[in-house]
């Protein structure tokens, strides 16, 4: 039953269904669900327990992420992206048995440093054009061979890079990234990751042993221009709420916080019980869309923390309690997105606490 009214939906069938999709994308290569920042705003938990069945791996960002994920009885290989930075915490990856990534000499410092019991599967993050994490093509030689000298690193060390244009298929910068990858490693054994979801989809070039797909299994695109459907993927988030009043403003009223919307005309305002406190953007611009009855009805006013204004003038058969839809199946987050000049990963991940959670 659902008791408040901003409330998601998550629609598991979809879930599967772009899992699907990610295999027929790359279907020579394992797929490893990435899982971060509460599975993109998803619900780490659920997400994660639901693709087991599916998926032959997790990354996460953070350990604490991946303690969450065993601590919920999630037995699949876990990989931590962002690796260690302290004792601490390679601690936890050899008592949770998680792999890392390696992106630092000082990792390979800590490993040196400390016994550990067990041996660790580590992946060397090569940085070919991101320049964010990772280390030099250059340094590859004398990292491995002070990992290969760790007693408690597994013999078969893995490698990954990270794409910094693949959303962009007109861009030969993620080409490049590639050529570097392969040639940085080609003298070495262990195995190879380079796609996210654009690559995944874009440049199957890129797929080698393991993907990385995140933004894709949930039913949006990664690709600049392409929208999901066109990609055959099937959004899994619903956001909805309901109309909670209805109204007529007079022409040259104004509404809202700042009066930034004026009443050219007569108008019947509805009020949307939604807004920042709930995750909806706050700089969506006048004339984002919702839909109510299956009508695309515009934004009018600021959004304010707990509601939203639409113009219901040029619309029939609407009320009270009506059910609103402010993205998901129909009207895809990536355009409310572009209405609020933001992409739709912050869309995702931006739900709140306060935001019921509903599976279908």
């Amino acid at each position: 039953m659902i008791s408040a009214a901003a409330h998601i939906e998550l629609d598991l069938k979809a879930l599967r269904h772009n899992v699907c999709r990610a295999r027929e994308y790359a279907p020579q290569a394992k797929i490893m669900a990435v899982v971060k920042a509460n599975a993109y705003g998803h619900g780490l938990k659920l997400i994660a327990n639901y693709l087991a069945e599916y998926t032959d791996a997790f990354a996460v960002a953070r350990i604490d992420e991946a303690v969450r994920l065993r601590e919920a009885n999630v037995q699949a290989r876990i990989l931590v992206l962002q690796g260690f930075s302290q004792l601490d915490e390679l601690k936890l990856i050899q008592r949770y048995q998680l792999e890392t990534v390696i992106h630092t000499e000082q990792q390979v410092d800590l490993l040196e440093s400390e016994a550990l019991v067990t041996s660790l599967t580590v992946w060397v993050k090569i940085d070919t054009g991101m320049n964010r994490l990772g280390i030099r093509p250059q340094q590859l030689a004398g990292i491995l061979q002070r990992l290969q000298q760790c007693h408690h690193v597994q013999d078969e060390i893995n490698f990954m890079t990270h794409f910094a244009n693949a959303d962009d298929i007109q861009d030969d910068k993620t080409a490049q990234q590639l050529q570097l990858f392969n040639q940085t490693i080609a003298p070495y054994s262990g195995l190879r990751s380079s796609a996210n979801s654009a690559a995944t989809i874009a440049w199957p070039e890129t797929h080698l042993d393991w993907v990385r797909p995140g933004l894709m299994l949930y039913g949006a695109s990664p690709v600049l221009q392409q929208t999901a459907a066109q990609l055959g993927l099937q959004p899994v988030m619903s956001l909805y709420s309901r109309l909670i009043a209805i109204k007529a403003v007079k022409a040259g009223e104004r509404v809202g916080y700042s009066g930034s919307w004026l009443a050219e005309r007569d108008t019947i305002l509805g009020v949307v019980s939604i807004g920042y406190g709930d995750g909806y953007p706050r700089n969506a611009k006048q004339g984002t869309p919702v839909l109510i009855k299956h009508q695309r009805v515009p934004l009018i006013g600021r959004v304010s923390m707990d509601m939203v204004t639409v113009d219901l003038t040029e619309h029939s058969g609407i009320e009270p309690g009506d059910q609103v839809m402010l993205w998901g199946d129909g009207l895809p987050v990536e355009e409310i997105a572009t209405y609020a000049d933001t992409i739709p990963y912050t869309l995702l991940c931006g739900i709140t606490r306060r935001v019921q959670v509903v599976t279908v």
